[in-house]
């Protein structure tokens, strides 16, 4: 892969609404997660929620985007003057050549969920207010994010459980070397909702403790939300940070369960590697996808040791956000460049007794350290994973 520039990044997440609020919160070890009910779900488990998307003054003449993922979207449009970068390339490239490619899991099914409340009681139709293209439709995001900001390109949505923001990367990559773009919004959003919520503790995948990837005792994952954007850009004096390659596989192992050796994940890694023209060795840190489930953590601690050996420093930062879903590969992205910007190795938060079964180098507390290159790993249900490798500005 040319490298490839991200000139603009940010997030809102549980930690907070932008870079600075994510970077405080990585330095100090704080986590967003609590332990709370949202909507009808009390659970009793550890949610990452992002502040203020109820509060949000919604822009005129957008109101049937309006729905909680849309909101979060906006969200981490304002953070860090987002908008105005794009606003920037759009009037250097032209609303032509912009892309737009997010990524998301279930979208705003929460806006139907609530409909479903106010059905009809003689008919059962849902009210008249529901705007499914709008909201809960899998592609809404991109379109709201598309048409806020008047673009024409290319642009479309990732669906593949918690790869989705991560694959983004090299949709857009693809699309900027074959000429068709020289410009693309990327990351991802994906909100709480009850089909989320509901469904991973029917599958006993959520746990009632706080997430503890790596930990011994770990008993699954702590969900949370979150929008994450990137602007890449076919070439900057001055980006924040490089794309230099991206790895993508599809093991096809199980439908919910990664293969236990963690083979599709090493192939995506090693595939990143050979993209960027770089070998093991050069990584100085990688963000582990790390759900703190025990079938997760093991597989990967696996296919982690395979490619990179146990010396590497990495960490699970999903102890800080929780599991974002469609949108970690994109949140985990905006951490990976912080993370070469100021030369931070997160800690993994949460873990008391490390798994002795596990032997990957994994930090317990944060490290300072010269980086030049950093690795992130997203891997989704029915074994689709994603591996991005960024360099830092030169």
């Amino acid at each position: 892969m040319k490298p490839l520039a991200i000139t603009e990044f940010t997030a809102v997440s549980a930690l907070g609404h932008g870079r600075d609020a994510h970077l405080a919160a990585l330095q100090a070890g704080r986590s967003g997660l609590a332990q709370q009910d949202f909507e009808t779900a009390a659970l009793g488990s550890w949610l990452g929620v992002a502040e203020g998307v109820d509060d949000l003054a919604w822009p005129a003449g957008f109101e049937a985007y309006d729905c909680r993922n849309n909101r979060l979207a906006e969200l981490g449009l304002r953070a860090d003057d987002f908008a105005a970068a794009v606003r920037r390339a759009r009037a250097r490239f032209g609303p032509a050549r912009i892309g737009v490619f997010l990524g998301t899991s279930t979208s705003a099914i929460l806006s139907t969920e609530i409909a479903y409340r106010h059905r009809d009681p003689a008919t059962g139709a849902l009210p008249a207010d529901l705007h499914y293209a709008e909201t809960h439709n899998t592609y809404s995001v991109a379109r709201y994010v598309r048409a806020r900001f008047d673009l024409t390109g290319p642009a479309f949505v990732v669906s593949t459980a918690c790869s989705s923001s991560a694959k983004v990367f090299a949709n857009a990559n693809r699309l900027i070397t074959l000429g068709v773009i020289d410009a693309a919004i990327v990351g991802g959003v994906d909100s709480l909702c009850m089909t989320t919520l509901y469904g991973f503790h029917a599958l006993e995948l959520v746990s009632g403790d706080i997430c503890r990837p790596w930990d011994a005792d770990r008993a699954g994952l702590s969900i949370g939300e979150a929008a994450a954007f990137a602007l890449v850009e076919r070439e900057s004096p001055q980006p924040a940070a490089w794309l230099l390659g991206a790895g993508e596989t599809s093991d096809a192992h199980h439908m919910s369960s990664p293969h236990p050796e963690g083979a599709g994940a090493a192939a995506a890694m090693r595939a990143a590697l050979a993209d960027a023209g770089l070998q093991p060795a050069d990584v100085d840190y990688l963000n582990l996808h790390g759900t703190g489930t025990p079938g997760n953590d093991a597989a990967e601690d696996q296919a982690v040791r395979a490619v990179f050996g146990d010396r590497l420093a990495c960490s699970s930062t999903k102890g800080f956000t929780g599991h974002t879903l469609g949108a970690a590969g994109g949140l985990e992205a905006v951490i990976s460049i912080l993370a070469l910007q100021q030369g931070l190795a997160p800690a993994g938060l949460n873990l008391r007794t490390p798994d002795p079964a596990l032997h990957a180098h994994y930090l317990r507390e944060a490290r300072q350290q010269p980086m030049r290159v950093v690795a992130s790993n997203s891997f989704g249900f029915g074994g689709s994973n994603a591996c991005l490798v960024f360099g830092g500005a030169r």
